[in-house]
């Protein structure tokens, strides 16, 4: 793919992101480094991006994708629902658990997502 300067502008935003942006906060934040880069450039780029395998799209059930730098190495989500923070996270007995289970069901595990939707423990009080 040809890197015209608006997809590094768009690339950079994403490379920097912490907090998985949906495209209209991408274009947000674009935008905001070049006042020449359109909703729908945002739209194109995240969409070669993605099926370049440069970014991951994840849906939060929220009604909006969300974005992150294809990750080097694998991690889990957790999503606090009264906030909207999302927490990655990697757990090696969660891991070898999924495994297990797959070979208990005959399967060899190739690939997962786990998120979990969760409330902070003090909404419970």
């Amino acid at each position: 793919m040809r890197m015209t300067d608006q997809r590094r502008v768009i690339a950079r935003v994403v490379e920097s992101a912490d907090d998985h942006p949906d495209v209209e906060e991408l274009y947000r934040r674009a935008s905001a480094v070049d006042q020449r880069i359109s909703i729908s450039t945002v739209y194109r780029t995240v969409k070669l991006f993605e099926d370049a395998g440069i970014i991951a799209r994840l849906d939060f059930r929220d009604g909006r994708s969300r974005y992150e730098p294809a990750p080097d190495e694998h991690h889990d989500h957790l999503i606090d629902l009264r906030s909207g923070k999302i927490i990655e996270f990697r757990d090696e007995e969660i891991e070898a658990l999924q495994a297990a289970i797959a070979r208990r069901l005959g399967y060899r595990l190739v690939d997962h997502r786990l998120e979990l939707y969760a409330v902070p423990t003090e909404d419970e009080a």
